[in-house]
């Protein structure tokens, strides 16, 4: 299918679908609507897989196919309607990518996950992104229209023109929705086989085979192609199957612990060899590459930054001229410094009065102003990269951690090194990550609006709109899967000193912290050592205990219990949420295993020099090889299903069909993480609609069984990547 225009030279401008002088149907309550509850879905189906799988994957091709089936069983819709529905939507993707790249390592550096805290700083940092976006959009959008192609932008356009055609594409998604929905709830929620199948081989100690079979892991792969998810899994392979064995190897014949474990080698798991040593090394290895990415681009940003300026400075005399048209009327440039400057200053009230007053005042008004000037200059930046590289391969990691550098180093130089300002540093960082995700898509979606002939003012009120829907459900998501895959293990570590401590204060033990007093385990956790209070501790870089919250009892003098967080876990990672709290920690307290954080430089370092770009290895290094081994069988299907096709990249039925298992799988994950929850807290049974092991006995445990039924999900991929899409493939 064509393209709905022909891609010109520079600054040569194209003719939109609509064009100006033609009124459609836009902004209308039931786009608006639509739009919303998209926002309220993907955020928390892009929040869910962005914390499991590391990343996340565009919203808005699945959100606009699903618009114009929707509204075509309602009646007629018109090419606006639907694209103002993507644009909405497509917010909740954007803001979930921003938010699970940072705020979640509140965990790691020792604080609670609260709804309010995630809420505002997810909407101050979205609106920033879409207000800065203001400016920039005719230099960027229209200007440079034959030299930043913004290719998620474009490919929606081409969707939302083949659905004005007449294009029925549609039930890709549904039967992506549909399977992916049945296979996750037969897997998590019945237990009719295994999600993650494994092998510890005897004669390789210390690794292990596995993968989690899930429809998601298997749908981000197909969509992010054969290379990614193949150094994705390169990445897995070295960590545990190469590492791993050698840390067991070499260390199993040591006595003693090794720090940063607190038992000796020989008693590790696999996962306990992971968690101590494997993720410090793949942590180092990420904020390396991380940084790689951000200097590899360092001449992009500094053109895209003089470009933009010079265009701001020159954009009031063009704005008389086209005000009058209806496709180039853009909220006015006074909207824009009023809002910012009151994001800015909601941002100091909020860590003034809210979360960090006692923290010295200056900190907090340096903070916000810091907020809004890295807001600026990352949201110039992504919006111009994200035009030649797309909105999944934007540095957005590497911008953050340039900023949580910069944003320390400023906190060092004035004496805030205190543990409250690794918190106060990381709010920084989010609002700007945030912002720099949501200015990509938006660049992204105002694209396609230019491209099918949109109100430009229109679709920006209506991102607005929808950074508020899914923060809404963001912000309750992110704790909810910290609570429903916390765990508790029973641990016996004497501390004498700690019971005559008080609640605040220094425990003579460097990096613990007695963050409360009263803390009374779940009736059905632990029946052996529940009392009626425990101590809750918190260690973060200390030498007696590894990292993470502990349940002390004051009347032993024993640490009883070890509360394992869900964040951070196998079954939710988040590996960059741990990369900043690493790059916090590392600057502000200085305890840190600083030799495996080096390992992992330099493996970085080694790969850079083969020629290969590290950081989709270092993110693999960093994951468990469940994770990766699932996304590259979906890379490798899309591999088979493009042998043999005329047009090389013509996967539109497999693209869409993984946008369903995504979505399909994301939501009977998010409600078989509520059934966890559930039995954690002992509002049902441990063995709960478990209906697997009782009808089929032990072979709803085997693992041949498990992979035999994901081969079968893999089979139905390729059949749908076979398939040509109706009409053509977008794009063709």
């Amino acid at each position: 299918m064509a393209s709905p225009q022909t891609t010109s030279p520079k600054r040569a401008h194209p003719i939109s679908f609509v064009p100006s002088e033609t009124s459609l149907p836009e902004f209308t309550p039931r786009a608006v609507l639509l739009g919303l509850l998209f926002g309220l879905l993907f955020g928390a189906v892009s929040t869910y897989l962005g914390l499991r799988a590391g990343l996340t994957v565009s919203a808005s091709i699945p959100i606009a196919v699903l618009a114009i089936s929707i509204f075509k069983k309602l009646g007629h819709s018109s090419i606006l309607e639907n694209n103002l529905v993507q644009t909405t939507g497509s917010a909740g993707e954007s803001i979930a990518a921003g938010v699970i790249f940072t705020l979640p390592a509140m965990i790691f550096l020792g604080f609670p996950l609260e709804y309010s805290r995630i809420f505002l700083l997810a909407m101050i940092g979205g609106w920033l992104g879409i207000l800065f976006m203001i400016p920039l959009r005719r230099y960027l959008i229209v200007e440079e229209h034959g030299v930043l192609v913004y290719p998620e932008g474009t490919a929606c356009a081409d969707v939302l023109v083949a659905g004005e055609r007449g294009g029925n594409f549609a039930s890709r998604v549904f039967w992506g929705l549909g399977i992916g929905s049945a296979y996750k709830l037969l897997m998590n929620g019945l237990y009719f086989w295994r999600e993650n199948p494994q092998y510890q081989p005897g004669w390789l100690p210390g690794a292990s085979f596995r993968m989690d079979i899930t429809p998601e892991y298997l749908g981000v792969g197909y969509i992010i192609g054969l290379r990614t998810s193949a150094l994705l899994f390169a990445g897995g392979v070295l960590s545990w199957l190469v590492i791993a064995p050698a840390i067991k190897f070499f260390g199993s014949a040591f006595p003693g612990a090794i720090y940063p474990a607190t038992a000796p080698i020989a008693h590790l798991s696999p996962d306990d060899i992971w968690a101590s040593y494997i993720r410090p090394i793949g942590a180092g290895a990420v904020a390396a590459a991380g940084l790689i990415t951000l200097l590899r681009t360092l001449p992009t940003i500094a053109s895209a930054f003089r470009s933009s300026w010079r265009e701001l400075r020159q954009r009031q005399a063009r704005v008389a001229a086209n005000r009058r048209l209806r496709t180039e009327r853009d909220l006015p440039l006074w909207l824009v410094l009023v809002g910012s400057a009151l994001l800015g200053l909601l941002t100091w009230a909020i860590l003034a009065f809210r979360y960090n007053p006692q923290a010295a005042w200056f900190s907090n008004v340096l903070s916000a102003l810091l907020v809004v000037l890295f807001g600026f200059f990352f949201v110039t930046v992504s919006s111009r990269i994200v035009g030649i590289i797309g909105t999944s391969s934007n540095p957005v990691s590497g911008m953050t951690i340039a900023t949580l550098v910069l944003t320390c180093l400023l906190f060092v130089l004035a004496g805030w090194t205190g543990h409250l300002y690794s918190a106060l540093a990381l709010s920084v960082g989010g609002a700007v990550a945030i912002a720099a995700a949501n200015a990509g898509a938006t660049s992204q979606d105002l694209k396609t609006g230019f491209l099918v002939g949109a109100t430009p003012w229109k679709q920006q009120v209506g991102l607005m709109m929808g950074v508020v829907a899914s923060v809404l459900v963001i912000g309750y998501t992110v704790p909810f899967l910290n609570a429903a895959y916390s765990s508790y293990r029973p641990l016996t570590l004497a501390l004498p000193a700690l019971a005559r401590q008080t609640q605040g204060s220094q425990t003579g033990i460097a990096g613990v912290r007695i963050e409360s007093r009263n803390y009374q385990l779940p009736a059905a956790v632990l029946p052996q050592v529940r009392q009626r209070r425990y101590w809750e501790l918190n260690a973060i870089g200390a030498n007696a205990i590894p990292d993470g919250k502990y349940l002390y009892d004051p009347a032993r003098g024993e640490i009883r219990v070890h509360w394992v967080q869900g964040i951070g876990s196998e079954q939710v990672p988040a590996p960059q949420a741990q990369l900043m709290a690493t790059v916090i920690n590392g600057i502000l307290n200085h305890r840190l295993p600083w030799a495996l954080i080096l390992i992992g430089v330099f493996i970085v370092a080694a790969v850079e020099m083969l020629g290969i770009r590290s950081l989709a290895f270092a993110v693999g290094a960093y994951l468990g090889l469940g994770t990766t081994a699932a996304i590259c069988a979906g890379g490798v299907i899309r591999w088979l299903a493009e042998q043999g096709r005329k047009t090389e990249g013509d996967t539109g039925s497999g693209a869409l069909y993984s946008s369903g298992l995504i979505a399909g799988g994301a939501i009977f994950g998010l409600l078989a993480a509520g059934i966890a929850y559930l039995k954690a807290t002992g509002r049902i049974g441990a063995t709960a609609l478990e209906y697997g092991p009782q009808w089929f006995g032990h072979w709803a445990r085997n693992p041949w069984i498990a992979m035999a039924v994901f081969l079968l999900l893999a089979y139905s991929l390729y059949r749908f990547g076979r398939k040509p899409m109706p009409g053509g493939t977008p794009g063709e």
